[in-house]
Order: structure tokens, then C-alpha cells, then sequence
């Protein structure tokens, strides 16, 4: 049975890769990314099975927006993979109030707000899949990265409880 994959962070690197093999085992995907020209050679190939979607995860209203075009063009999400992010390296004291922000909102509160956008839509259809991409900061510290693991923690935490809320 063929599944439908929203997948943030789509034009590069893991989640480009997942994306494309995604499309190639014959699943279908709403790729999201905040540059629509790089999902053009992805879109062309796959034309029936991609849905590109431009996304800033940072920006709540265009994440709903998303998750509902996403349903309205193919009717359901069965995987919801929240890939988008970023990391900065310093000490922990030389980050900006800017950086440290940065790095919360799209490590950890976009997932968290992009979750709870697609929890609904999943529970009326009552299964789905959520993977929440974080890294082995997520389990250990390092010098160098303590916000950007501060917010793979944060992450692997709500993955854990997401959907075990009431039904």
C-alpha cells in the first residue's frame, strides 16, 4: 500500500536522500523546503508523486498551511518526518541571544508546533508514524554544540510521549 510522507527539510542532503528513496520505493511525499528550486529536478522525475511545498518550519502559519495542502492534494499523512534543522559551533557563552533562538525555534519548537499540526490528521485516521531527526547530541554532550544539543535532547524527549496523548 502505497504511503504519503511529509517530509521537512527535503531539498538537501538526509532529507533529500530520504526523499528519494522514498520516491523510488513508490511512496508518495510532500516534500517541504524554503528553496523550491532545489525540489525541481525531484519534481519533474516523480511529477504524480511529489508535492513540493515551500516551508519556513520557524513560521507556525505556513506550517499549517502545509500539513493542510499536503492533505488536501493527497488526502492523508502516514509518515511525518521532521528533518529540517541546523547547528552552529562556539562556546556556549559566546552565542547570541539571536543564534540561541535560532537554534531552539528550528531544532526544537518547529518540530514540536509541525508534530502537533499533523497529530490531529493522524489520530482521525488513527495510525501514522512520526521520526524526529536528531544525532547522538541528542544523548551526550560535547563541547562546542551545547545549544544545537540542547535542542536534539529537547527533541528526543517529546518523541518519545508525542503520541501517547488521549485519543
Amino acid at each position: 500500500m502505497q504511503k504519503v510522507w511529509f517530509i521537512t527539510g527535503s531539498s538537501r542532503g538526509l532529507g533529500k536522500s530520504l526523499t528519494e528513496a522514498v520516491l523510488k520505493s513508490g511512496d508518495k511525499v510532500a516534500a517541504t523546503a524554503r528553496n523550491m528550486q532545489q525540489l525541481d529536478n525531484l519534481a519533474a522525475q516523480y511529477p504524480e508523486q511529489l508535492l513540493p511545498i515551500q516551508l519556513d518550519v520557524t513560521d507556525y502559519d505556513n506550517v499549517h498551511w502545509a500539513v493542510a495542502e499536503a492533505i488536501s492534494h493527497f488526502g492523508q499523512i502516514d509518515v511525518l518526518v521532521n528533518n529540517a534543522g541546523f547547528g552552529i559551533t562556539g562556546a556556549t557563552e559566546a552565542f547570541t541571544d539571536e543564534q540561541v533562538r535560532s537554534q531552539l525555534e528550528t531544532n526544537l519548537y518547529a518540530p514540536i508546533e509541525i508534530t502537533r499540526a499533523v497529530l490531529p490528521y493522524m489520530r482521525k485516521q488513527r495510525s501514522g508514524r512520526i521520526l524526529q531527526v536528531s544525532s547522538i547530541g541528542g544523548r551526550m554532550g560535547s563541547a562546542g554544540v551545547s545549544i544545537y544539543q540542547a535542542a536534539k535532547f529537547g527533541l528526543n524527549r517529546i518523541q518519545r510521549v508525542a503520541g501517547q496523548g488521549s485519543r
